[in-house]
């Protein structure tokens, strides 16, 4: 592919841009033009701003590699609208850069390790199967984000927290507004600091009565005058929200796009092969790419990039789902394919900042996608495509409902 010259100046692209109507598993049009067309461009976010846009696979991967690129919301020109006024014990390592990020990061990277994560398999395959248990036991037809997809991820990650799970109603209800998309910039706001009181009650309860899990762990940090309490409360915040939201939201749209490819799903229901299912995860994260308003980012100081220079204070937008269907990096796309390695997709970043619990997400991905298939091999949709109400107002794509029967 060509760059043109960037010519755009009274035409920006407003971001985000909507995606196709019958075409719910792609990203928008508009994107994906100007991923033939473009490796830089401006585009116009709602509040008049006019961050870069990063197109490429391999520039995306550049860039967010690159130092002089940061990710401290607190910048000048960092490209979220309301994010840099939430206090600092609101913002979270991710929006940090280093040293702060790696040494509030370091302290919660043991539990989600490769082999952290094959210790708990066997807890993972419980869940999955109690939940299944309950599913068949109920109403058919059923809702799966309800009765399936929503639950696993929640009891998963209140277990690897530290979290009561009777308390799962509310922070469902709250991380959920914290990822929609609102024209009013308190409902985030409040929803975020009803998440941080709550952690940060369950943080001063365990410094006096230490528990299990990862939340235990992060008082003894406190304790030990390694954290503040502030950063232990905010850092569970995100792991609790990014713990069940967006995995929730994967398994509920890799099941429907499996169903709208029946070759494929007849892959998943029939191979007993841990690398073909590994494989297909990687596949569906690579295709579906949920993270839908691109990773934020601004230049410390100016990037000379693609014939342009990127000055320090501009923001920099990282959209992975139009990279995650560059044709240079993967053939034909814009097709499902889980026999593809798609290991390399941008799902979950690059650079330092890359996901976190990316093992954790692939765990549980795998032990949901193969029993939920293996188990109900006559599950499919109850209404059609049509029928079905996309997330197109979250930062992290998926559907609302999914009804199901078998």
């Amino acid at each position: 592919m060509t760059a043109t010259t960037h010519s755009q100046t009274n035409a920006l692209l407003d971001y985000p841009a909507p995606r196709a109507t019958g075409c719910p598993f792609d990203p928008a049009p508009a994107l994906l033009d100007k991923l033939v067309h473009d490796r830089l461009i401006r585009v116009r976010l709602s509040d008049g701003t006019t961050p870069w846009l990063v197109t490429r696979f391999d520039d995306q991967r550049s860039l967010l590699a690159d130092r002089r690129v940061s990710a401290d919301v607190t910048r000048p020109g960092y490209p979220v609208p309301g994010h840099g006024d939430r206090g600092d014990s609101m913002i979270s390592f991710i929006l940090m850069d280093d040293p702060e990020h790696n040494r509030l990061r370091r302290m919660v990277t043991a539990p989600f390790t490769v082999r952290r994560m094959k210790q708990m398999r066997p807890t993972v395959q419980r869940i999955v199967d109690d939940q299944i248990d309950l599913l068949l036991a109920g109403p058919n037809p059923a809702d799966l984000v309800e009765g399936f997809a929503l639950p696993v991820p929640s009891l998963v990650i209140c277990e690897l927290l530290g979290v009561p799970y009777e308390d799962h109603a509310f922070f469902q209800q709250n991380s959920n507004q914290i990822v929609r998309v609102s024209s009013d910039p308190s409902v985030p706001r409040s929803a975020l600091a009803r998440l941080f009181g709550y952690l940060d009650d369950l943080v001063g309860r365990m410094l006096d009565d230490p528990g299990d899990g990862v939340l235990s762990g992060l008082a003894e940090r406190v304790k030990a005058g390694d954290l503040t309490r502030a950063e232990a409360a905010q850092t569970g915040v995100l792991l609790l929200v990014a713990g069940h939201e967006t995995t929730a939201n994967m398994i509920a749209l890799s099941t429907l796009a499996l169903f709208e490819h029946p070759d494929q799903l007849a892959i998943v229901r029939g191979s007993d092969d841990p690398t073909l299912i590994n494989s297909a995860v990687e596949e569906l994260l690579r295709y579906l790419s949920i993270t839908q308003l691109g990773r934020r980012r601004v230049a410390a100081e100016d990037i000379e990039f693609a014939g342009r220079v990127i000055k320090a204070g501009e923001g920099i937008i990282f959209p992975n789902e139009i990279a995650n269907r560059d044709p240079d990096a993967f053939a034909e796309p814009d097709r499902l394919d889980l026999t593809r390695d798609a290991r390399t997709h941008l799902a979950f970043g690059f650079g330092a900042h890359q996901c976190l619990g990316q093992p954790l997400a692939r765990l549980e991905l795998e032990v949901a996608l193969t029993a939920l298939n293996r188990r109900i091999p006559t599950l499919r949709p109850a209404v059609p495509l049509d029928k079905i109400n996309f997330k197109h107002d979250n930062e992290v794509y998926g559907v609302y409902e999914l009804p199901v029967t078998w």
